[in-house]
C-alpha cells in the first residue's frame, strides 16, 4: 500500500490549499473519494476542488445530497461531485453512468463506501478526522495507481510553498501549460504577481544513439538550473526575463515573476497590430546580439551550467525527427537507411557552414507562445520573454527564424521579408562588437537554411505529438510549416536539399488540409 500523507490539525485554509493543489494534478480518469462523519469538511473540500479546478473562485458549488450528482461541464477537466449518504442499492450507481463519465472526467464522492466494484484504478483516499479543537482537522490522504507520484509531488510542492511566510497563504490557480512536461500555477494574493514553476528532474527515457537519450542528444533541461541560470543572464542583457523570487533546485520548484497572460497569439486576437508586436521581439533579439553567449554559471552549491553549443551533430540530430515520426506518419513506415544517409549527406555540409557562427544567443523557442505583450512598459522591455531553459550558444538568425516563421499562427511573407531587412540593417551597424564582421550573403544562407532546419524538425515533432501523445490537433499547423519550409527552400544553395525534399514528400503524401 502507498505511504499515506497525514496532515494533522488542518484549518479551513489549509483545506483549500490542499485542495489547490489536488486540482492542479487532476486528471481524466481519477477519482477522490472523501470520509469522514458529518460536519467534517468533505464538502469544504470537493467545493473548493471544483473551484480551483474550473478556476472560478465564485463558481457556484451545490449539495448534491438529494440529487446524488451534481456534474460540471468541462473547462480544463469534466467533474461530477456525489454524496453516496443516502445510495443503499448498487443499480442505483449503475444509473448514474458513473462507467462512461470517468473515462473522460474526474469523480469526487463522499460518502464512498458503496462504490468498491466503481473504483478507478487512480483513486485519491482522503479521510477527515475530528480534533479537540472544532475547527481543526487530521486529514490522512491514501493514493493508488498514479496519484502515488502525484500525490508525493503535491507534497512536494506544499512543503515548498509552506516554508516560505510570503507566499505560504496564496491561492493557487492553474494555468494551462505547452507541449513540455512542466506545468504552472498562478499564485494570487501573495506579495505580488507570481508563478509557481512545477518542473521535477526529467527520467532520461530510452537511449537511441551513441549511449544517450533524445534528451542528451538535443540537450534539452533535464532540470530548473538551466532555467535560473538563462533568466538571470537575459536580465543582465537588458531582456525582460522573468525575476526569480525563491527555488528549491533540487525539487525543482521556483517561484517567478508573472508577466500576465497576453501571449503574442491572443494580444492579436485583441486588435493588436502585428507588425508593431512582431518587431518588437525583433528589436530584443538586435539588442541580444550585443551580449557574446559565452557564459557559465556556478550556484550555491558549487554545481555549474554552461551553455552549450548548436553546432552541426545537435542539428542533425533534430532534423532526423522528420524522419523518425513524420515519415512513417505519412507514409505507414519506417525510412529505409538509405534515405536516412542520403538526407544527412545533403544536409551534412548546409550544418557545417552554419554551425561556424556560434557566439550569439539561441533562446529556442523564440515564438508567440513565449513572447507576453507588456504595453504598459517602454522600448524592448514590452517583450517579456519566457520558456528560454534550453538556451544554446550558435547562429543569432535560429531564433529570427522561430520569430518571422511561427510554427502557431501565420506569419505573412511580406512581414517576414520586412523584418528580416529590418533586422540585418541594424545587425549591421552592430559589427563592430563581433568577433566577425556582418555579411548579408552569409545572414541569408544561415536563416534559410535554419528555417529549413527548424520546420523539418517541427513536422517530426508535430508528428510525434500526434503518435505518441495523442494530441492530433497539433496536426492542424503542419501546412503552415510546409509553407515556411517552401520558402526556406528556395534560397539556391539548397537546391539539391530542396530536390530530396519533393523527392520524398510529394504532395499526395504531404499533410495539406488543415485537421479540426
Amino acid at each position: 500500500m502507498a505511504a499515506t500523507w497525514q496532515i494533522p490539525n488542518a484549518d479551513e485554509r489549509n483545506v483549500r490549499r490542499i485542495a489547490d493543489l489536488i486540482a492542479l494534478k487532476l486528471c481524466a480518469g481519477d477519482i477522490v473519494t472523501l470520509t469522514g462523519d458529518l460536519g467534517a469538511g468533505k464538502t469544504t473540500l470537493a467545493r473548493a476542488l471544483i473551484r480551483a479546478a474550473h478556476n472560478k473562485p465564485n463558481l457556484e458549488v451545490p449539495s448534491p445530497t438529494f440529487a446524488l450528482m451534481q456534474s460540471y461541464p468541462k473547462s480544463r477537466i469534466a467533474i461530477a461531485h456525489l454524496d453516496l449518504y443516502r445510495v443503499k442499492e448498487p443499480n442505483e450507481l449503475e444509473e448514474l453512468g458513473l462507467e462512461d463519465f470517468v473515462q473522460d472526467g474526474a469523480l469526487i464522492v463522499e460518502w464512498p463506501e458503496g462504490l468498491d466494484e466503481h473504483l478507478s484504478a487512480n483513486t485519491l483516499a482522503i479521510s477527515f478526522r475530528d480534533t479537540a479543537d472544532t475547527t481543526l482537522r487530521d486529514l490522512a490522504l491514501t493514493p493508488s495507481g498514479t496519484w502515488i507520484q502525484r500525490l508525493q509531488r503535491i507534497q512536494s510542492i506544499h512543503a515548498f510553498l509552506d516554508a516560505r511566510s510570503d507566499w505560504n497563504s496564496a491561492h493557487i490557480s492553474y494555468l494551462q501549460g505547452d507541449a513540455s512536461k512542466r506545468s504552472y500555477a498562478r499564485l494570487v494574493d501573495g506579495p505580488g504577481p507570481a508563478l509557481l514553476m512545477d518542473s521535477p528532474e526529467q527520467p532520461d527515457g530510452p537511449v537511441i544513439r551513441d549511449g544517450k537519450t533524445y534528451s542528451q542528444l538535443a540537450r534539452l533541461a533535464e532540470t530548473v538550473r538551466p532555467f535560473v541560470a538563462v533568466s538571470n543572464a537575459l536580465q543582465e542583457a537588458g531582456v525582460s526575463a522573468p525575476e526569480l523570487f525563491a527555488a528549491d533546485l533540487d525539487a525543482g520548484l521556483l517561484i517567478v515573476e508573472d508577466f500576465g497572460n497576453l501571449v503574442f497569439s491572443d494580444a492579436l486576437k485583441r486588435g493588436c497590430d502585428q507588425a508593431t508586436l512582431w518587431r518588437a521581439a525583433t528589436d530584443v533579439l538586435l539588442n541580444l546580439r550585443s551580449d557574446i553567449a559565452d557564459h557559465t554559471w556556478t550556484f550555491p552549491d558549487d554545481k555549474h551550467y554552461r551553455l552549450p553549443v548548436f553546432n552541426a551533430d545537435l542539428m542533425h540530430t533534430e532534423c532526423a525527427l522528420l524522419l523518425d515520426w513524420y515519415w512513417p506518419h505519412v507514409k505507414g513506415e519506417a525510412a529505409p537507411e538509405v534515405v536516412r544517409s542520403e538526407f544527412k549527406a545533403i544536409c551534412a555540409p548546409l550544418f557545417d557552414r552554419v554551425s561556424k557562427s556560434n557566439h550569439n544567443w539561441v533562446l529556442r523557442d523564440y515564438h508567440s507562445p513565449n513572447l507576453i505583450w507588456r504595453p504598459d512598459e517602454d522600448g524592448t522591455a514590452r517583450v517579456g520573454v519566457i520558456d528560454f531553459q534550453d538556451a544554446l550558444r550558435g547562429p543569432a538568425e535560429y531564433d529570427l527564424v522561430s520569430l518571422l516563421q511561427d510554427a502557431r499562427l501565420d506569419v505573412p511573407a511580406q512581414l517576414e521579408d520586412t523584418l528580416f531587412a529590418h533586422y540585418c540593417r541594424h545587425a549591421s551597424e552592430l559589427s563592430d562588437d563581433f568577433t566577425e564582421p556582418f555579411n548579408l550573403q552569409e545572414t541569408q544562407f544561415r536563416y534559410r537554411v535554419l528555417g529549413a532546419q527548424r520546420n523539418m524538425k517541427i513536422l517530426g515533432i508535430f508528428a510525434r505529438l500526434c503518435e505518441r501523445d495523442g494530441k492530433p490537433h497539433y496536426l492542424s499547423h503542419i501546412p503552415r510549416i510546409w509553407r515556411y519550409l517552401a520558402r526556406d527552400l528556395d534560397h539556391p544553395d539548397l537546391k539539391t536539399l530542396k530536390e530530396w525534399v519533393d523527392r520524398h514528400f510529394p504532395d499526395d503524401v504531404r499533410i495539406t488540409e488543415t485537421v479540426a
